[in-house]
């Protein structure tokens, strides 16, 4: 790779990058849909830059984040039980899946008991937070442990709660501590998509 072409890729990784710090900026001031547009158009271009898969990621939990903390709860189930899926698959596939890929999946189903549990729907809250436990082990995840305590003792902890445990434990990725506005890209008005959806981090056809 030339000069040029070092200096492109570099420009467009820094790109990708900073517009998602943009986005979290906005999640920042609670200004989510303009948060998603970036975190969505982050994705893309980080697509396009054949950036590290762990970007592609770490954007796509950005957006899981403000989908949740805005309500839009099914959009989170419904990534949350496809990407359950695909872990299983792996699981079938392999007699010892990777650490990371248990880590993930362990993640993968506290969020999404945590979901069930702003639902009230304490049963389906219960077992997939066991099933977090269970892969976690040893790495035990502190909000999992707490949330399902209550379940079990028979508490019906509303959002506020649930909400406030999660930043008590650090839950959300977009954190002012871990933002740098400096480095912030914002998208004019025409660019990106306020409707796109993302690719499937997984790819498993929506």
């Amino acid at each position: 790779m030339n000069q040029n072409h070092q200096a492109a890729a570099a420009e467009a990784h820094a790109y990708h990058l900073g517009v998602a710090e943009a986005g979290k900026c906005f999640a920042l001031k609670g200004d989510h849909r303009e948060a998603l547009r970036h975190y969505r158009e982050a994705m893309r271009l980080a697509v396009s830059a054949s950036a590290p898969e762990v970007f592609f990621r770490h954007y796509c939990q950005c957006v899981l984040e403000s989908l949740e903390l805005t309500g839009q709860f099914q959009e989170v189930i419904e990534y949350c039980e496809k990407a359950d899926a695909y872990y299983e698959q792996i699981s079938s596939q392999k007699q010892a899946p990777s650490q990371l890929h248990g880590r993930d999946h362990a993640s993968i189903l506290e969020r999404l008991g945590l979901i069930y549990a702003k639902q009230g729907e304490s049963e389906a809250a219960i077992a997939c937070l066991e099933k977090a436990r269970t892969l976690a082990g040893s790495e035990r995840l502190a909000l999992t442990e707490q949330v399902y305590g209550w379940l079990r003792r028979g508490m019906v902890p509303d959002v506020a709660r649930l909400t406030a445990a999660q930043r008590k434990h650090q839950y959300f990725t977009v954190r002012a501590e871990q933002v740098d506005a400096r480095r912030a890209r914002p998208l004019t008005a025409d660019q990106g998509s306020k409707h796109h959806r993302g690719v499937n981090p997984f790819n498993i056809s929506d």
